[in-house]
């Protein structure tokens, strides 16, 4: 695996430690929940001996951007490309560049906040959430997925002073979240493969059933890759999920509750409780699995960890699809 994909997850392979694996996602024996692992938990297979290594010093560049950059400027992860620093304020250097031991927060979640669908869109979120996150994720009350993945944020959040973690917080949250994925239900999908921690389609464009899943993927990995923000993804979702997650977010389903009665009527948060609307239905189904499987065991998690236990993975996808198609 060449570095590009090695570091997209956000933290260096190089760190390997017990107790990172001890903070992998449990086991469920749920058999639908396991089968969801594959799609909602994509994990990028062996590398390649035989692959040709990247040119470092390539001069890279994105349509409609003036500037360049080589992968020798950021694939360190103590940096990210800022194709448009035109449409987001200044970083502070922890985001822009990583500070001490921590890495840039942009390198993952973008100078914008938007995220991808392997880690967390922040633009918007509220300051105080996002504190209280890395502090679960540094204390291990809270994980990110396999033991392939689980790693990453724990580290980070080790490494990240409590004052650098303000200001990372403050700049995210003064973000305002963009629509950034575009929900489309179907019967059929693209045939797809795990590369760069998503699934993109194959070169072939043969198509298969759709099933009990979300199909979430770029429809130019190439730009995605040079992590081009202004350009989003597309997640394909079960026909009729849209309307059934919006009956399930209105008035509940059996003993779940309304989504809207936390996250509000339109489903933008409020106060410290995150907004859903227009945001990856691959992301907020992997956070409804891990709140199912104790992945999620921080104090403020209990409400959403007693709600989980009571959602199939259809009403999950149903949720997710829905929230994901109302504007941002």
């Amino acid at each position: 695996m060449h570095k590009p994909a090695l570091f997209l997850a956000g933290i260096s392979f190089a760190i390997v430690c017990a107790s990172a694996f001890a903070q992998a996602l449990p086991i469920h024996p749920d058999t639908e929940i396991r089968a969801a692992m594959a799609w909602a938990f994509p994990l990028n297979p062996p590398p390649d001996p035989d692959a040709r290594k990247p040119d470092m010093h390539k001069s890279l560049h994105v349509p409609g951007s003036a500037r360049s950059y080589t992968l020798a400027d950021y694939d360190d992860m103590f940096g990210a490309p800022d194709w448009f620093p035109q449409d987001h304020p200044p970083m502070p250097n922890i985001v822009a560049h990583g500070s001490g031991a921590a890495w840039a927060c942009a390198y993952c979640h973008l100078p914008n906040g938007q995220g991808r669908p392997e880690n967390a869109a922040l633009a918007g979120l509220a300051a105080a959430y996002i504190v209280e996150q890395v502090r679960a994720f540094r204390s291990g009350e809270r994980v990110s997925g396999r033991p392939e993945t689980a790693r990453f944020m724990p580290a980070e959040a080790r490494n990240v002073s409590d004052a650098d973690l303000k200001l990372a917080a403050e700049y995210f949250s003064g973000l305002h979240y963009k629509p950034w994925t575009r929900v489309i239900e179907t019967a059929t999908v693209p045939k797809t493969h795990v590369a760069h921690w998503m699934l993109v389609p194959d070169a072939d464009g043969k198509r298969e059933p759709i099933g009990d899943r979300i199909i979430e993927t770029s429809t130019d990995i190439a730009r995605t890759e040079l992590r081009d923000t202004r350009f989003g993804f597309v997640a394909y979702v079960p026909p009729g999920s849209i309307a059934r997650g919006g009956m399930i977010a209105s008035k509940g389903t059996g003993k779940v509750q309304a989504c809207e009665a936390c996250h509000g009527p339109t489903l933008h948060g409020a106060g410290n409780t995150p907004p859903l609307a227009g945001r990856s239905p691959t992301y907020i189904v992997r956070q409804l699995i891990l709140f199912r499987t104790g992945g999620r065991a921080n104090d403020a998690a209990a409400p959403m960890r007693l709600e989980a236990s009571h959602l199939t993975l259809q009403d999950m996808i149903a949720v997710a699809a829905y929230a994901a198609s109302r504007k941002p």
